[in-house]
């Protein structure tokens, strides 16, 4: 069983940057691909982003691509989101998920979410 924690989220400007973070107990991190999720009012869950186990590959939404960066570290057993140039649009609940695909993720062990609220 993996436990994941999301932590980070807030309200910030259009134009404004965050960081959210995914921290894993009860077991390594590093066995897992790890992804992130977001869910809006009135529309359903949409990719963001995931990440393999070492951090090598990455794949993004379009809809965040050259904006929001993916990273790990296996030694914190954590997972990062850093979020640039924040849109309204970006406002959602953001949730990670951790699965042992990479290629086929479906998120095996899920947080609880974190707000982020972009105002414009």
């Amino acid at each position: 069983q993996v436990q994941l924690v999301e932590s980070g989220g807030g309200l910030v400007q259009a134009g404004g940057s965050l960081r959210v973070s995914c921290a894993a107990s009860g077991r390594t991190l590093s066995i897992y691909a790890v992804g992130w999720f977001r869910l809006a009012p009135g529309k359903e869950r949409e990719f963001v982003a995931t990440i393999n186990w070492g951090g090598s590959s990455t794949v993004y939404a379009d809809s965040v691509q050259g904006r929001f960066t993916i990273s790990r570290d296996n030694a914190k057993n954590t997972v990062y989101l850093q979020m640039n140039s924040l849109k309204p649009e970006d406002t959602a609940v953001y949730y990670c998920a951790a699965d042992p695909n990479f290629r086929n993720f479906r998120g095996t062990y899920w947080g609880q979410g974190t707000q982020v609220t972009v105002s414009s």
